[in-house]
């Protein structure tokens, strides 16, 4: 009996322990299965993780080239500087600490923090530059140290020029983020792909030396090349600013200069700008200085936001006005066009239209008589263009408004772009229609305008506004180019010429005179126009926009300036000397050829001769010998230096003054003031002072009472005698 209960009690005990290995064994089996297939990947990536550090290595972003590949913009080497705590002892920690301290401008206690961390590889300061580079190297090498401090390339971005072209380059951030402009627009071209520096960790946790590391190189960014020239933009930021001050500008001015072949933006400016090497100071001191002045706190902070969007924002393409009569090439163009008015075309001007119930008065308020439809336009008669606009009816003034681009966006390379606001065919009512057809009642953009002029002027072909030219790889290899195909034709290369060579009479006799060039067939129409949304005071936008040469059309361009508070809001006295002396500089540097008239040329500036080294007889017989005026000064026998220089341009009968000895050299005499005179009071005053003027403008056109309303050099300063000051004429009116 005994005997069979042990038996028992063992199987039993056998089939326990078995149950339980079995048990036991499909645990483990699970478990296996468990980790291995079913958490296997997750489970790697974790022991990967606790094994490697990645640390990102940021990409090159690409150089952004203006058309003659001169860099704009680009990103310059600098520096990580980082330790390595893990090499760090205690007998050169405190060393370190402060010597970087004193190098790096930190905290000597906050380095030390960094040199216990259980790591290779922990970055204490970045976007260091090189000479601060130079220093920590310089400090490794005099102390002997190998190992514990590591410097790491890495990108920084500049703009070599400030200010130039800031509004249409934009800006990066401090991680190299394009935030506004170009940067932002073709962010993904230009950013790259950044690399991995990975580094091992061992069991403790700690990472292992760079024995361990492993580098996946960057991909740097493409580049850009625009179609902007920075010689022109540089010309163009400069005439805008010149403008902005003279004009009193209390909201900002802009300018755009178009190929009206391509839709390539040769050029564009908004004063005032910002510097994008640092964006986020305000530019215009004298906001600097209120916002510097307030209390700390949220309202301090938005009037400081509110400044930097402001100065950051691209009018050309965001802001909307209305285009006033510079609108009126378009409706003539789509009047020609549909054969409803010719040259010659007869109108009655009584000074003012009955529309709805409701009077509106032409800018002459006596009215004009009997006008052709050419002289019309030279003389911006809105009673003319409201028939204009009757004559079309709704349906056809939408049909080319909308032809012309102004219903949609252009499609311009830059961020930011806003839409139009107008009227549909629907809802153009008679004083809606009458109103419109003189550009008011509805808003577009700077860059529609300057878009439909180039349309106006190429033989009527609406072409896309762009910025970039191509992109390059990083071995200069051409990505991409841009397309320059015109959307559509709007009018007929017929109606184009036809209208131009009108557009070129306003800027020869009409109301566009101030941007009148000798030799160089400027076509142009001024622009006045109230802005709507002010409701205190009136406030006006005054605009020129042309194109040239009128008889084979290279570059069109747009003035316009916001709120002008000086002598005059007028489009002709605000922005037509600014259109005027800014295509004179152009024109040349682009090698447009000027083709003067016989009355042009009797009336051009005469070249100085070269008399230095000359007895005074033999100099003063060669300077009257060209039609000039010699002035002697000095004691001398022979001419040591003249002004003007050999070779520069005088007016004809001029004063071309001599020097014959180094003290009289030193002579000098001050500018007056040449604004606001008559050419014969300029002349005279000119005289009196010592000094030479170069006329421009609408004086060259034989207006009797045309005014002078910019000097080349400001009043009081000091020159020499015989100096060449260029005087810009404008003829005053009051177009609207």
């Amino acid at each position: 009996m005994a005997k069979g209960t042990t038996v028992r009690m063992w199987h039993r005990t056998v089939f326990v322990l078995l149950m339980m290995m079995i048990a036991g064994f499909g645990a483990v089996i699970f478990s296996l299965v468990r980790l291995q297939i079913v958490e296997g990947e997750t489970l790697k990536m974790r022991a990967v993780d606790n094994q490697v550090k990645d640390t990102v290595l940021t990409a090159q972003r690409g150089t952004i080239y203006d058309s003659n590949m001169k860099v704009l913009a680009q990103s310059a080497t600098v520096w990580q500087v980082v330790l390595e705590p893990a090499y760090i002892t205690d007998d050169n920690r405190d060393l370190i600490a402060a010597g970087l301290a004193q190098i790096l401008g930190m905290d000597k206690n906050v380095i030390l923090e960094h040199t216990r961390k259980k790591t290779y590889f922990d970055v204490i300061k970045r976007k260091v530059e090189s000479d601060v580079k130079d220093k920590v190297v310089a400090f490794k090498d005099k102390n002997n140290i190998t190992n514990g401090i590591r410097l790491i390339e890495d990108y920084k971005r500049y703009y070599p020029f400030g200010t130039l072209a800031s509004t249409i380059l934009g800006f990066t951030g401090t991680d190299s983020q394009g935030l506004s402009g170009i940067e932002a627009e073709y962010d993904s071209e230009l950013t790259g792909v950044s690399g991995k520096l990975v580094t091992a960790k061992n069991a403790i946790g700690t990472d292992m030396q760079y024995d361990y590391e492993q580098e996946v190189p960057a991909q740097d960014g493409n580049s850009l090349v625009l179609t902007v020239d920075e010689v022109v933009q540089q010309i163009l930021e400069k005439n805008l600013e010149e403008g902005l001050v003279n004009n009193k500008v209390q909201n900002r001015g802009c300018a755009i200069i178009m190929n009206v072949k391509t839709g390539g933006i040769i050029a564009m400016a908004v004063k005032g700008d910002f510097d994008p090497n640092d964006p986020f100071t305000i530019a215009d001191k004298t906001v600097a200085d209120q916002i510097a002045k307030m209390p700390d706190g949220e309202a301090k902070t938005k009037a400081l936001r509110e400044a930097q969007q402001a100065q950051w924002r691209n009018k050309c393409v965001s802001d909307t006005y209305q285009p006033g009569s510079v609108f009126k090439m378009i409706t003539g163009s789509a009047a020609m066009e549909e054969g409803l008015v010719t040259e010659t075309t007869q109108f009655s001007c009584p000074g003012y239209l009955t529309i709805g119930g409701r009077q509106i008065h032409d800018w002459r308020r006596s009215g004009f008589g009997s006008l052709t439809f050419a002289q019309g336009i030279c003389q911006s008669s809105n009673v003319v263009f409201m028939k204009v606009g009757a004559l079309l009816g709704p349906n056809l003034f939408y049909k080319y408004f909308d032809a012309f681009g102004f219903t949609a966006k252009t499609g311009i390379d830059l961020p930011g772009e806003s839409r139009s606001i107008y009227y549909t065919a629907a809802q153009l009512t008679p004083i809606n229609l009458a109103t419109e057809s003189f550009g008011q009642s509805f808003t577009i953009t700077p860059i529609q305008m300057i878009t439909a002029c180039a349309a106006v002027a190429n033989g009527g072909y609406l072409v896309k506004p762009h910025v970039v030219d191509r992109i390059l790889d990083s071995d200069g290899n051409i990505v991409k180019s841009a397309d320059t195909t015109p959307k559509r034709q709007v009018v007929s290369n017929d109606t184009s010429k036809r209208i131009s060579a009108i557009l070129r009479q306003d800027a020869t006799t009409g109301t566009a005179k101030s941007g009148y060039i000798p030799g160089y067939r400027v076509a142009g129409k001024t622009g006045t126009s109230e802005k709507q949304e002010i409701k205190t005071s009136k406030e006006y936008i005054a605009s020129y926009c042309g194109f040239a040469p009128a008889d084979d059309p290279q570059i069109a361009m747009l003035v316009f300036y916001d709120e002008p508070h000086g002598n005059s809001y007028y489009g002709s006295y605000v922005s037509g000397p600014v259109f005027l002396k800014t295509m004179s500089e152009i024109l040349p540097y682009l090698g447009v050829e000027p083709k003067y008239t016989e009355e042009e040329m009797a009336k051009l500036d005469a070249s100085t001769p070269n008399v230095v080294g000359q007895t005074v007889a033999q100099a003063k017989n060669k300077v009257s010998s060209d039609g000039l005026t010699p002035q002697i000064y000095g004691d001398g026998e022979k001419v040591v230096s003249q002004v003007p220089e050999p070779g520069k341009s005088i007016p004809k009968g001029g004063r071309v003054v001599l020097f014959t000895d180094q003290q009289s050299k030193e002579k000098t005499v001050t500018v007056p003031d040449l604004v606001g005179l008559s050419l014969s009071q300029a002349n005279e005053r000119a005289s009196q002072s010592g000094i030479n003027i170069s006329v421009s403008g609408a004086a060259l056109t034989g207006t009797a009472n045309a005014v002078s309303s910019l000097q080349s050099i400001a009043p009081g300063t000091k020159v020499a005698p015989g100096t060449v000051v260029t005087v810009s004429f404008i003829e005053p009116n009051h177009v609207e």
